[in-house]
């Protein structure tokens, strides 16, 4: 769910480095007459022990060179005290900022999986950048921490089975419709001369609902079963427009098919078939309406 991840750190930016900005401002000395690489690098690792999933804490000078090691979990450490990160954004970052950031998501070199670096420059007495604190976390964890799903609760999973049970029996069902559709149409085999407009407009829309249910269960499994939640409601508003889209069009069919009916053996019940007209023409100006509307909203949005 590396996409999902990226698009909700996007989201929770701004929560995400407000977090790390209260760890830092928490735990880490500064401003202080004398502050000792070890005595910040101690802090880090008490970060570290305290945050979940964290996955490296490091400590630079105001050149950009690494002073400390790379501390592991575990207890572990990687000697990397004299390479430059001069180029790193995390540290032109917090030098030019001159305050707690946090990087866009990048691959790991200790992992090879996507983390981000929140870092935090260190000021002596007279407010000149000493230090940079760094710490490495993976981008699920950050996500997971600023941003925690509902799925992970009780009610969380039992709605998830739930959306799951629905989405299954809708499926069955656009698979009934599905296979009532082919077998309406397949039902006088190749003898094509005998099959009637009646048996093909019935196929259709058989066919049509089935599509229009499909799409449905689609996207209730992708949002709330799956977790795939987007940015705004413009995949909802589409998934809206092509149910809405093909209900029209399922009743426009019934709608010709009942002209077609009425004018060549009940002309007196013409005006039924003209009011499902009527009421297919109003929904389909609805669904204009609502479209703009929608547009109008996420524009003001962005």
């Amino acid at each position: 769910m590396v996409a999902r991840d990226i698009q909700q750190f996007s989201e929770i930016r701004t929560k995400a480095r407000a977090y790390f900005c209260y760890l830092f401002s928490k735990n880490l000395p500064n401003r202080l007459p004398e502050i000792s690489p070890e005595a910040v690098t101690s802090r880090l690792r008490k970060i570290m022990g305290d945050l979940p999933n964290c996955e490296s804490v490091y400590l630079l000078d105001e050149k950009g060179t690494q002073v400390s090691p790379t501390y592991l979990g575990d207890s572990k450490k990687v000697e990397s005290a004299g390479e430059v990160r001069s180029t790193r954004a995390y540290y032109y970052r917090a030098m030019k900022e001159k305050r707690c950031t946090i990087t866009d998501p990048y691959p790991s070199l200790i992992t090879q999986e996507l983390c981000i670096t929140a870092s935090q420059p260190i000021f002596d007495e007279k407010g000149d950048v000493k230090y940079v604190a760094c710490l490495d976390m993976p981008l699920s964890s950050v996500v997971q921490l600023t941003h925690p799903s509902a799925g992970n609760s009780a009610f969380g999973r039992v709605s998830k089975i739930a959306y799951s049970l629905f989405s299954l029996a809708l499926a069955m069902v656009a698979l009934l419709l599905f296979v009532k559709g082919v077998e309406s149409f397949l039902s006088h085999g190749l003898d094509y001369r005998g099959l009637e407009i009646k048996t093909i407009f019935e196929a259709t829309i058989l066919l049509t609902l089935s599509l229009a249910i499909f799409d449905l269960v689609k996207t209730i499994f992708e949002e709330e079963v799956l977790g795939l939640h987007r940015r705004s409601n413009s995949g909802a508003n589409r998934t809206m427009i092509k149910f809405m889209g093909s209900i029209i069009i399922a009743l426009s069919i019934e709608a010709l098919m009942l002209v077609f009916k009425f004018a060549i053996i009940e002309p007196d019940m013409l005006i039924h078939a003209v009011e499902l007209i009527a009421g297919v023409s109003l929904l389909t100006l609805t669904l204009a309406i609502y479209i703009k509307l929608t547009k109008q909203v996420q524009g003001d949005e962005d």
